[in-house]
């Protein structure tokens, strides 16, 4: 008699983690969003909750959605392929620090020498 009283509450805590833990994974996508500030988070959100209605089905391609947009780059897409000039601009900065300090680091070895 124990036996089935215990066996029928593992049997609801079992249901009742997984339904939380389906609707804690369809709320990923909006975390992400809100975390990248995309400028469609609302609009991910109520997708969330309408994938729960598909089984999921379009959570996929909400989880993309929610990670193609960056605050810094935006959504980071140009038809001839290349970064933003900005973007451009950051990373010729970024080579010219690591060339500067290469030869920094260079330079005590020649006056030693």
């Amino acid at each position: 008699m124990f036996l089935d009283y215990f066996a029928l509450g593992v049997l609801i805590f079992v249901v009742v983690t997984l339904f939380y833990a389906v609707i804690a994974i369809h709320d990923i996508p909006h975390l992400i969003a809100k975390a990248r500030n995309h400028p469609h988070q609302d609009a991910i959100h109520v997708a969330g909750w309408v994938s729960l209605f598909t089984l999921h089905a379009i959570w996929p391609f909400l989880f993309i959605w929610a990670t193609l947009y960056r605050e810094d780059r935006g959504w980071g897409i140009r038809p001839d392929g290349k970064l933003s000039a900005e973007a451009e601009a950051n990373a010729e900065i970024a080579r010219l620090h690591a060339r500067i300090a290469d030869l920094e680091a260079q330079s005590p070895e020649k006056e030693n020498a």
